[in-house]
Order: structure tokens, then sequence, then C-alpha cells
């Protein structure tokens, strides 16, 4: 599962976040906003009709995310508990 398929109000886990091409500027963008393997990441709210931008919570931090960034997150352990 990508981040974008994650439901808002739902959490999960980083697995992993997608290099595109070596030292993909974007990968290593997210990663130093805290998309690690082991975080746990929930989806806030997204935008007018599911549009851009997702607003995601990583930790205790939150970001405002295009969806082609997020769908280069990879989640696991999808709870199925929502806030």
């Amino acid at each position: 599962m990508v981040l974008t398929e994650l439901p808002p109000r739902k959490s999960a886990v980083v697995a992993a976040v997608d290099e595109r091409a070596p030292n993909d500027p974007v990968a290593r963008r997210l990663r130093e906003l805290g998309f690690v393997a082991g975080e746990p990441v929930t989806v806030v709210a997204t935008g007018p009709l599911g549009a851009d931008p997702l607003l995601v919570q990583v930790g205790f931090t939150r970001f405002a995310l295009r969806r082609v960034e997020a769908a280069r997150v990879r989640l696991r352990g999808h709870d199925g508990a929502g806030a």
C-alpha cells in the first residue's frame, strides 16, 4: 500500500520511500521530513473531492503533500482503527 491509498484518519507505518532515479531529490526530501521506515503516519485530511493536497502527519509533525509525492511512500501495518 502507498500513502495515497491510506484512508483518512487511519494509521500505518512507513516501510520505505521509493526512489525514481539515483540521488532522487524528492525521495531524499521526504526522508529528511521524517518519512523513514518505522515512523507512524496518518492521513489527516485531503483536498476537495479527494484532490491535492493531502494533510499527512508523520510522527508529531504535519505536512501538506501532493499526491504524486505521497505515492512514493510505501506503508505497512494499516491498523484499521480511526480517530
